[in-house]
């Protein structure tokens, strides 16, 4: 969580480098959005000066501020307040509107973390310092895995990164003796996993969340909250479950991978189940190393290639995307981004075209996931068709 410690007192395949606009401030934005990361992952204030990155993003944000003619936060702190009560479009930064997301502020006023928009800030920071540590897990376990020549314990890997966010000390080390992906990964899996800090402790034990299984947030008023956006719109079927740790503590990922492996991981399991389910479909996850989400085999040939984003910011989304791997080949691409995203910024389609690079316009076709899944049922109720089968009443309904 981020805490409002004393001032200082003296003066793989993302691809994740974005094109800023000319003449716009997002690279003070992915600055501010860095230094209140790392603000956020400090567990106390072991020394009463505030980090390099922390300070230099506050003294530039003075600075501009101050040749705009606007009043500048006083502190530090005072940032974080601007972060968690201002919308980035009430903050005097030049930036396009569509750039702000949907989510509003940085960071959430109550759970004091930032919201996933800020961490799509963040990765996009072109900052050698705030190298993506998503990435450098992930690219280490697929280097691993190339020279093993083992794909089957990179797909294991995913899946455990997707299913089990949170570990007792117990389970990560017996994890060192799981002949899916321990063997060979263990060493990658432990840097994956940080000791869960007390603030997610509350009455002596943690709280779960039923529906990603990433720890919930204890909100200062009472209950709690799941950091994942997906299950924040849907708080309903967030459900606290009580998890205690056992007598080697409580691990959970980190939290850019869970806001960027978990939970597009669990779309892409619910995606491959559905397919499954309704069709027949066994969808084959993350194929030849990880050149994509799911390759869904067609009735009577041929092959879609899926990548699954659940993103805020479809501006962020677009710059930073990357043309899909020919190996193993497919027909068509797609790019899939859950519903709740369209529902929630209804010029998401509109706002991720308009910033897609030329190269890609033509190759990859951004869907939400219940739309792909009825072009899936109309493409067999169509080769049914074809093939001489007359089309049952219903088949094009996903």
């Amino acid at each position: 969580m981020i805490t409002q410690t004393p001032p200082n007192s003296g003066a793989a395949r993302s691809g994740l480098v974005s094109r800023p606009s000319a003449g716009s401030d997002e690279p003070l934005l992915r600055e501010i959005a860095s230094a209140l990361v790392r603000l956020s992952r400090q567990r106390g204030v072991p020394h009463p000066i505030y980090p390099a990155q922390v300070q230099n993003a506050y003294n530039r944000l003075v600075l501009h501020c101050l040749r705009h003619g606007v009043e500048p936060p006083g502190s530090i702190p005072e940032m974080v307040r601007w972060a968690c009560e201002r919308p980035l479009t009430g903050w005097p930064l030049d930036l396009p509107p569509e750039a702000c997301g949907a989510a509003g502020t940085l960071v959430d006023p109550q759970t004091r973390l930032p919201h996933q928009l800020c961490l799509e800030w963040e990765v996009d920071a072109a900052d050698p310092a705030a190298e993506i540590f998503e990435n450098q897990r992930m690219l280490e376990a697929l280097t691993v895995c190339r020279a093993a020549g083992d794909p089957a314990v990179y797909t294991a890997f995913r899946s455990l990164l997707t299913t089990r966010p949170v570990l007792t000390g117990a389970e990560l080390a017996l994890l060192g003796g799981d002949p899916e992906c321990g063997l060979l990964l263990h060493h990658v899996i432990r840097q994956c996993y940080e000791p869960v800090p007390a603030t997610y402790r509350r009455d002596g034990g943690y709280q779960q969340c039923g529906r990603c299984r990433c720890l919930m947030v204890p909100l200062p008023g009472g209950g709690h909250r799941c950091e994942l956006d997906r299950c924040r719109r849907d708080a309903t079927a967030a459900v606290p479950v009580p998890v205690r740790p056992d007598r080697s503590g409580l691990h959970q990922l980190s939290r850019p991978l869970r806001m960027f492996v978990t939970s597009p991981g669990l779309a892409e399991n619910d995606i491959g189940s559905t397919l499954k389910r309704r069709f027949g479909i066994d969808a084959e996850m993350w194929p030849q190393f990880d050149a994509y989400d799911l390759r869904v085999p067609l009735p009577g040939g041929g092959y879609w290639a899926v990548d699954v984003k659940d993103r805020v910011n479809p501006v962020l989304l677009a710059r930073t995307l990357t043309r899909f791997r020919a190996d193993p080949p497919f027909d068509r691409a797609f790019l899939v981004v859950p519903r709740y995203r369209f529902r929630e910024n209804e010029a998401y389609g509109r706002q991720f075209r308009r910033n897609l690079p030329e190269d890609l316009a033509g190759n990859i076709t951004l869907l939400d996931d219940r739309t792909f899944l009825r072009l899936v049922a109309e493409q067999i109720a169509d080769r049914t068709e074809a093939a001489g089968s007359p089309r049952r009443q219903g088949d094009h309904h996903a």
